[in-house]
């Protein structure tokens, strides 16, 4: 039952990546820059979580360890998912929200096999597969031709 759950969450966190690009498309039209939309994005985000957290640590009476992770991973995930909230800004306007999220969900699956095949960040190993590489190929023909139809 809580597999159902998960992939229920999945699809609905995909969701809300495809509404994200439009709105943050539309602040990036209204500021005249989308670097400062993805900025005032990622801002409202870290306040929102930020105040979640504290509320978490509160309520299960936690602390957080901040010298555990290496320092890299502090700045690494917010500069990738800046990267992307302004790419994804930039060209929803250009290429449609569908298209974008058809070449989104392409490159996270074709990372996500490297990732998996080397064991990035302790990841397990999975190898490539003729199943995976056919299951790459049909997503990446399906964005093709989401964008071209």
């Amino acid at each position: 039952m809580m597999g159902v759950v998960w992939s229920l969450l999945g699809i609905l966190s995909g969701a809300f990546i495809a509404i994200q690009a439009p709105i943050n498309s539309q602040l990036a039209r209204g500021l005249g820059l989308p670097v400062a939309a993805a900025a005032f994005s990622f801002l409202s985000g870290a306040i929102v979580l930020g105040i979640i957290s504290v509320t978490v640590v509160k309520l299960q009476g936690v602390s957080l360890d901040w010298k555990a992770p290496a320092p890299w991973l502090f700045v690494a995930g917010g500069m990738l998912g800046g990267f992307y909230v302004t790419l994804s800004t930039i060209l929803t306007p250009r290429i449609g929200a569908a298209a974008l999220m058809a070449f989104l969900v392409a490159g996270q699956l074709l990372a996500g096999m490297l990732i998996d095949r080397v064991g990035f960040l302790g990841v397990a190993v999975r190898e490539i597969s003729l199943g995976r590489v056919a299951g790459a190929v049909l997503l990446l023909a399906g964005a093709l031709l989401v964008r071209l139809y």
